[in-house]
């Protein structure tokens, strides 16, 4: 059985290497001998088949003699046999029929699938544009939620009223300061001029005394010194 297997393998392996036609011829061939019937896996094909029916058919017509009933007989074997050549036909024709609309029922499932695309398309580009309204809309409330967050964290109106007005009269207690301060300065900055006045006033008046006692001084020493001279005369002349 090996060995058999080994011969069956090795004359497969020469078909293959002998192959004389490519892949297209190959289909070509397939389709005329389908169509045509020439070939037949078990027996004899069905075309020769009715070839030779036909053939011995019209030979026997040819013939000279009283063949009527021979030729009664092959041409019923013709009509049987081209009756049984016609029932793979119809077969084929019926299948050929059902792929046809087959196929036309798959052209226009593809046209449906097509526009199904196309609609789907434009339904994500639609939620696309919805995804991006509903994102800024979202922004928008988050950014109102913190807002709002925001202004409930500060104290009621009245509270906050209460808190400028208060603010209001330390400014205005403040501003009074202010100006009391202010006046008091320039009170201060008067009296101080004044007094600045009085004592160049007093140190003027000192000097002028001062001065004064001076020239006395001088004038009391230039006596006393004439009175001295004039006595130490007269007790020279009384000598």
């Amino acid at each position: 059985m090996a060995l058999r297997g080994r011969k069956v393998s090795a004359r497969g392996e020469s078909m293959a290497a002998n192959y004389a036609f490519g892949p297209l011829e190959d289909d070509v061939i397939i389709k005329h001998r389908l169509l045509t019937r020439t070939t037949t896996t078990r027996g004899e094909p069905p075309l020769k088949k009715l070839q030779k029916k036909f053939t011995s058919f019209v030979l026997e017509i040819e013939k000279d003699g009283n063949n009527y009933d021979d030729c009664e007989k092959l041409s019923r074997a013709f009509l049987q046999e081209l009756s049984t050549f016609e029932i793979p036909l119809l077969k084929s024709k019926a299948v050929v029929d059902a792929n046809i609309r087959e196929k036309e029922s798959f052209h226009e499932f593809k046209d449906e699938i097509n526009r199904q695309i196309l609609l789907s398309q434009g339904d994500i580009e639609d939620l696309k544009k919805q995804l991006e309204e509903s994102k800024i809309e979202r922004k928008h409330k988050e950014e109102c939620e913190a807002i709002r967050k925001l202004i409930a964290a500060q104290p009621p109106r009245s509270v906050t009223q209460k808190s400028i007005m208060e603010l209001e009269k330390e400014i205005a207690a403040l501003n009074a300061e202010n100006t009391a301060s202010s006046r008091m300065l320039e009170l201060r900055k008067k009296q101080f001029a004044l007094l600045l006045h009085v004592v160049d006033e007093l140190q003027n008046t000192i000097e002028d005394e001062q001065k004064s006692l001076m020239e006395e001084i001088r004038i009391t020493s230039e006596e006393n010194k004439i009175g001295v001279d004039e006595a130490s005369g007269e007790a020279m002349a009384v000598d």
